[in-house]
């Protein structure tokens, strides 16, 4: 329980940082936010639990196919906002194209979505 609680405490604590930061500098709170932290922390709590060094492998690989189909919310939400839609609406269908570029990404790759 108490790793749990740690692992959340982290999260929520990379999530403030950025958006504190983004009300000093909006570059600076991109460019802390575009570093994977979540992606490391994900490894090495991975490790500490227990994962082989190959599952922590095939994780690493399996996310950088991963972070291609994700830069859809990045490139659909600036392209809305610009044409007028409101930010909620706008995040929401570019979090649909994220999706649907996941999906299209696995099925190129061959894998199940869930397995």
């Amino acid at each position: 329980m108490l790793q749990a609680a740690v692992k959340i405490s982290l999260t929520v604590l990379m999530v403030v940082a950025v958006a504190e930061v983004s009300k000093r500098d909006i570059r600076a709170a991109a460019l802390l936010a575009s570093i994977p932290m979540t992606s490391v922390l994900a490894l090495a709590w991975m490790h500490h639990d227990g994962q082989d060094p190959e599952a922590l492998a095939t994780f690493s690989r399996d996310l950088v196919w991963l972070i291609v189909p994700s830069c859809a919310l990045f490139i659909t939400f600036p392209m809305l906002i610009e044409r007028g839609w409101p930010p909620l609406p706008a995040m929401g269908l570019g979090l649909l194209s994220t999706v649907l570029c996941y999906l299209l990404t696995l099925f190129v790759r061959g894998l199940e979505p869930f397995q």
